[in-house]
């Protein structure tokens, strides 16, 4: 009895060996393990992964917006027009075609033409030949050049060889940007005067040049909305004769109709002339129909005081006449030859102590 159930005990327990040994075996040959954290950790650091860096010229005038339906998108930093992006089949070109239908941003043609700036921007190297004409308009009226300036061989040498896509203009164009200017300006200073709150002055002077043609310059005077004194010439023209007073009046107040400025005058400067008072006394009539006139046009004629004190002055200097006349005649003598120059300079050092600088100078006779 004893040695049957030894037996029985011994077969279990090696049929228990044997399904160890199995188990281990199958385990051995299994190249599948349980997921562990470190795993884990690793799919995560795939998913967080940084995206690819953007390199790009069209970045600088893209942004990325979105991701919708899946897709990324990117819009245009400057006329806000989006497009999908990413992938292997969607990269920059249509960005780049977009770029150069753009009329806001500026014309992009490749990376070589665009250039950096003085601030350090990136810009097109492509011209805007419209600016290009008015700063050449500028150049010529603060300057005072001639219109065949822009028709010189240098100057276009020059332009030529600071962008060579520059395109150069004749001086039948320079007028005509001139005028341009000229009627822009115009305009500008119609909208400032209109709508200005305050009354205009005016000065006024006519005189015959050397070439005996006669010419009528009128200025306007105003206080601005911004408290600051402005003085625009409204006119500087050619004055047929006769100088009447009826022809002057009628001059200045046609100038004043075209500014759109005839009711709001306060009042005009003139000299002592005799044709001035007849002159004054006609627009004052004039605009006085238009009851435009502040307290019935009682200040509206204002005698230029600087023509008055120059003829007080002119009056005191005839007791010194013959000796004026003397000095002018003197300098006159001396600058008529560089050797007189010459001669009046060493006797100027031989008596020392005079002041050089200013050197010898005619007086201007005022009428």
């Amino acid at each position: 009895m004893c040695s049957m159930e030894f037996e029985t005990i011994n077969q279990s327990v090696n049929v228990n060996v044997n399904v160890d040994d199995n188990i281990h075996n199958q385990n051995a040959n299994d190249p599948q393990e349980p997921p562990s954290i470190n795993n884990e950790d690793s799919e995560v650091q795939k998913e967080t992964k940084k995206a690819k860096t953007t390199t790009s010229e069209v970045w600088k005038y893209f942004s990325k917006v979105r991701v919708k339906d899946g897709k990324e998108k990117a819009k245009c930093n400057a006329c806000g027009q989006e497009y999908v992006i990413g992938g292997t089949k969607i990269g920059t070109s249509t960005l780049l075609h977009h770029l150069k239908k753009c009329n806001v941003s500026p014309k992009y043609k490749d990376v070589g033409g665009v250039i950096i700036d003085n601030i350090g921007k990136l810009r097109s190297r492509e011209l805007d030949h419209k600016h290009v004409r008015e700063i050449m308009t500028m150049a010529i009226v603060k300057h005072g050049l001639p219109f065949k300036f822009v028709e010189y061989k240098w100057i276009r040498e020059l332009l030529s060889y600071l962008n060579p896509d520059v395109k150069h203009v004749s001086r039948n164009t320079a007028v005509s940007d001139l005028w341009k200017f000229h009627v822009q300006m115009k305009e500008k200073l119609k909208h400032e005067m209109h709508h200005c709150h305050n009354r205009i002055c005016l000065t006024s002077d006519c005189w015959t040049a050397c070439t005996q043609e006669g010419y009528i310059c009128l200025t306007a005077h105003f206080v601005d909305n911004n408290w600051k004194l402005n003085s625009k010439i409204l006119a500087f023209c050619k004055m047929e004769p006769p100088h009447t007073g009826h022809d002057l009046a009628n001059k200045v107040f046609e100038c004043l109709t075209d500014w759109g400025i005839d009711r709001k005058i306060f009042s005009i400067t003139l000299d002592n002339a005799t044709v001035n008072d007849r002159m004054q006394h006609i627009l004052g009539e004039q605009l006085s129909l238009q009851n435009s006139l502040l307290c019935g046009g009682e200040f509206f004629h204002v005698r230029c005081c600087a023509h008055i004190l120059n003829l007080i002055v002119q009056e005191g200097l005839k007791v010194a006449e013959v000796a004026l006349q003397k000095i002018r005649e003197s300098i006159k003598y001396v600058k008529g030859s560089e050797a007189r120059k010459m001669a009046f300079t060493e006797c100027v050092v031989q008596v020392r102590g005079i002041d050089t600088k200013v050197g010898l100078r005619l007086d201007v006779p005022t009428i």
